[in-house]
């Protein structure tokens, strides 16, 4: 019994030693993780923040190009028929928007969503003018009409898409 007694004497105190010599090196190595968390997110905001900011900038930038107002003044030629002018406005938008698609990966589907809407805002508004005109009008009777549709629309999709991209950059400041 007695060397019971002597043998947990020496066994006990080696053993709170271990215990406590294994909560110190977690507790290191779970503060190291840490720091390589935090120094990995740093590193991935100063990679992908500046691709962020330009993939914000080119969603503007083709919200604003595919405003009536301006597709009209880029696209418009006075030879051009209503036909003429309404097939070109199409495949203006659709540029724009297909040589942007890939922006999507930096945003919200909130806000691609808006985005997408407000294109095909556009391209409904063109058609919408184009079935107004006679079949013998020219280019700046459908620019006309279109300018006049889109002042007479409630809400415009392409000023709602601008503030939800422009909100979702604001996060990141």
């Amino acid at each position: 019994m007695e060397y019971i007694a002597d043998l947990l004497k020496i066994v006990l105190p080696a053993g709170l030693v271990i215990y406590g010599m294994y909560l110190t090196v977690m507790s290191f190595l779970n503060k190291e993780r840490e720091k390589l968390l935090v120094d990995l997110k740093t590193q991935n905001t100063q990679t992908i923040l500046p691709i962020r900011l330009q993939a914000g900038e080119r969603l503007c930038l083709l919200l604003e190009r595919i405003t009536p107002n301006n597709l009209i003044r880029r696209v418009n030629n006075p030879t051009f028929s209503a036909a003429d002018l309404h097939r070109q406005l199409l495949t203006e938008v659709r540029e724009e928007f297909n040589h942007n698609l890939a922006q999507q990966v930096y945003f919200s589907e909130e806000t691609w969503e808006s985005v997408r809407r407000a294109t095909e805002s556009v391209v409904t508004l063109c058609n919408t003018a184009l079935q107004d005109m006679p079949e013998d009008a020219r280019g700046i009777d459908l620019a006309k009409r279109i300018f006049q549709l889109s002042l007479d629309q409630r809400s415009d999709a392409i000023q709602v898409a601008l503030q939800n991209v422009k909100n979702e950059i604001r996060i990141f400041f």
